[in-house]
């Protein structure tokens, strides 16, 4: 399933990226520090859900509470929860 998150707080505007089961691939970011990014979606491709939160929620860019890695984190736990069929908070 292809799905699209807007973020929050970052320099990048959406994530878009595929979703099987708890599998992500094809990560993509509008805005933000594109090499970076780039780097991200590729180290990231392939792993479940779970892995990329444990990788990457909680990271912080520079003053901001939140960053564009801490955004996929959010990102991908929502589409897994919204592929389950649970109710979003």
């Amino acid at each position: 399933m292809d799905y699209t998150y807007k973020t929050q707080g970052t320099c990048s505007r959406a994530i878009h990226f595929k979703i099987e089961g708890n599998i992500i691939t094809d990560v993509a970011f509008d805005g933000g520090c594109n090499g970076n990014l780039k780097g991200i979606g590729k180290l990231i491709e392939g792993q479940t859900v779970e892995q990329i939160e444990a990788a990457l929620k909680g990271i912080t860019c520079g003053p901001k509470p939140t960053s564009c890695p801490d955004q996929l984190a959010k990102a991908v736990r929502q589409a897994y929860e919204a592929s389950q069929g649970k109710i979003l908070h």
